[in-house]
């Protein structure tokens, strides 16, 4: 692993603001704040990506909707426990904030680059019409002991590949943050249409052999976020209040995730479960990553 753990997790996004910025949770007196930005593929689609920003990288100029911006950051998780499961919550924290005066036009507008360690067997599968696919769930060390658990997707040769690797395998991937709906059946007969993210992976390499697999291509279309609830306002100023901005909702339902792995490797050894939010001072108020709503 580098020794800088912020090499280890790289992402930067481009495009639209789909929302407006609301507050999240509090940390040691800094405010942070979240909104949607759709990022263009190149299909004419668009991933709607959650962001999370701190107050002080917000100056006079807010990102508000309809603005372009390109962000620099980590793709981080937050692991939300509920009574009968665990969920993970993911969004982009950014880093570095910059306004695009003009339409965003990127040669590669949505990009992650992780390096970390398998921390649940890898599934293989196959989709109606004959695309292998591997979901892997690989754990990326951060700073101060902390670990991030980010759900990827491997196609074709490379899901092959990656169908045979084991948990602890040290492993480094590229790709793209994609976004895709699904609905969920509530008790009580009720759908909500939900949101989940995930990593699809073009090139991989496994760091004790160097093998690199080959360009997947793009991955197929998935379906567009639509109906996305913005919740109600709260009473009362944000910590942005000064410049105009009204709380937003606590966290609505984030999507279900993989199941919490069973165990946690860390710089190349074995750990224990993964954090609960105990663990960890940012994730006494995870950042809002996904909304539901009954239809």
């Amino acid at each position: 692993m580098a020794g800088d753990l912020t090499e280890n997790n790289v992402v930067t996004v481009s495009g639209v603001v789909a929302t407006q910025l609301r507050f999240s949770h509090e940390i040691y007196g800094e405010g942070f704040f979240y909104f949607i930005l759709d990022v263009p593929r190149l299909s004419e689609s668009h991933d709607s990506i959650s962001v999370t920003i701190s107050e002080r990288l917000i100056g006079k100029r807010k990102p508000d909707i309809g603005a372009g911006v390109a962000i620099e950051g980590q793709f981080r998780s937050y692991n939300s426990v509920g009574e009968s499961h665990s969920r993970l919550l993911l969004t982009v924290f950014a880093r570095e904030l910059a306004f695009l005066d003009e339409s965003p036009v990127a040669k590669n507008p949505n990009s992650i680059y992780l390096n970390g360690y398998i921390c649940k067997k890898p599934v293989y599968r196959s989709t109606p019409f004959g695309r292998e696919i591997t979901d892997l769930l690989i754990a990326v060390n951060r700073a101060y002991g902390k670990s991030d658990y980010i759900p990827c997707i491997s196609w074709g040769r490379n899901a092959r590949f990656c169908s045979n690797l084991n948990v602890g395998d040290n492993i480094k991937v590229w790709g793209r943050i994609q976004s895709r709906t699904y609905q969920k059946k509530a008790t009580d007969g009720s759908v909500a249409n939900k949101v989940a993210y995930e990593v699809s992976l073009s090139k991989l390499e496994t760091a004790d052999t160097r093998r690199h697999g080959a360009d997947v291509g793009r991955a197929p279309a998935v379906p567009e976020i639509a109906n996305i609830s913005e919740g109600k306002e709260l009473d009362g100023k944000a910590r942005l209040g000064a410049r105009g901005e009204n709380a937003g909702p606590a966290a609505p339902d984030a999507p279900d995730a993989p199941d919490a792995p069973d165990s946690i490797p860390r710089h190349g050894q074995s750990a224990g479960s993964a954090p609960s939010n105990g663990d960890n001072a940012e994730q006494t108020v995870a950042p809002v990553v996904a909304y539901a709503h009954n239809t």
